[in-house]
């Protein structure tokens, strides 16, 4: 299997994040990405393919922000990282505002996600990893691994959020649909909801997207996630939200596997997308599943035995010890 990763996503490192409450180290450090490539045996360099197939995910403003945005703060005088602190309650009011408090709260949902000098360039080469990876695969490779840091799937169209900027498993769907395939399917196996993936896709039938994750009555993102939340439109159906309790581990989480694998395979895909978070780890800090290192290569022999190209985008996992073990043992049993 192919592995992509520039070292350029190291440069992302915000310094706090706001956590149940108080201001904590924040959890999405380069020294994730590091004790994966040590345990992967390292990774290519991706080329640099621009922001056409950023742009097919992103709208044009939004991505205007994310460059601009640590320099606006900057020129307001304000320290530290770029950080909301005001959000609109309920729907957003189609308003230009210029001051950089207002533009952080128009294009983010949570004060977890911080932005600084160096975020825009680290997001902008995990997107081009994940854009490698999936043309390895629409060019014949069985699968592909993209190392994505910052991660992807809680960032919309037009937020950020939940550590992520740009949502690198979109950002390869599109890319298959733009290269002439016909379906792409998603399945997110990250601890938390990918509202973001959700988000973007909830109207199209190009593209089904199937979560198994925490609860959101109890896990972050909360408002997004649940079980009757089926798409609209054209994508009605093609969004299967699979919620566990906290403490599940393999079985349940197998049989929920299973199930979004049939409803995929019902889909009939022309490549699969797997948003790979190993915060369902039984030691992750700030999650509460229980698989265990051992667990992943069983679920990703699952996955692998479905037969579809494949690329594997990494999400989140912030155990920094266990994190590479675990990635290992998902890429080894695909």
């Amino acid at each position: 299997m192919r592995k992509f990763f520039s070292s350029r996503q190291l440069a992302h490192a915000p310094a706090t994040e706001l956590h149940n409450g108080g201001f904590a180290a924040h959890a999405e450090t380069p020294a994730r990405a590091e004790t994966v490539l040590r345990a992967i045996g390292g990774a290519e360099e991706p080329s640099d393919r621009g922001m056409a197939a950023i742009g097919a995910v992103h709208s044009a403003d939004y991505l205007a922000f994310l460059q601009e945005a640590p320099a606006r703060w900057a020129a307001a005088g304000r320290p530290g990282d770029v950080m909301g602190y005001v959000w609109p309650v309920v729907g957003r009011r189609p308003l230009r505002l210029e001051r950089i408090d207002a533009m952080i709260g128009q294009y983010s949902f949570d004060a977890s996600t911080p932005l600084t000098a160096a975020t825009w360039d680290a997001a902008y080469w995990s997107a081009q990893s994940v854009l490698a990876a999936t043309h390895a695969v629409l060019g014949g490779d069985r699968s592909a691994f993209a190392l994505c840091r910052p991660p992807g799937h809680h960032a919309g169209a037009d937020y950020l959020g939940g550590y992520c900027y740009l949502n690198t498993a979109a950002i390869a769907a599109q890319a298959a649909i733009d290269a002439g395939r016909a379906r792409a399917a998603i399945l997110d196996i990250d601890y938390h909801h990918g509202n973001g993936t959700q988000d973007i896709f909830w109207e199209r039938g190009d593209v089904f997207y199937a979560s198994i994750h925490a609860d959101p009555a109890t896990d972050y993102p909360f408002y997004w996630g649940h079980a009757d939340e089926m798409g609209e439109g054209a994508g009605l159906g093609t969004t299967l939200n699979l919620p566990l309790p906290q403490g599940a581990g393999l079985e349940p989480f197998r049989r929920a596997q299973g199930a979004a694998l049939e409803a995929i395979t019902r889909f009939a895909p022309d490549l699969l997308i797997v948003s790979l978070g190993v915060d369902t780890w039984e030691g992750d800090p700030i999650s509460h599943f229980k698989l265990t290192t051992a667990d992943y290569a069983v679920l990703a022999a699952d996955i692998a035995a479905s037969g579809w190209p494949t690329v594997v985008a990494m999400e989140g996992g912030y155990a920094v010890d266990a994190l590479g073990a675990n990635v290992a043992s998902f890429l080894g049993g695909f």
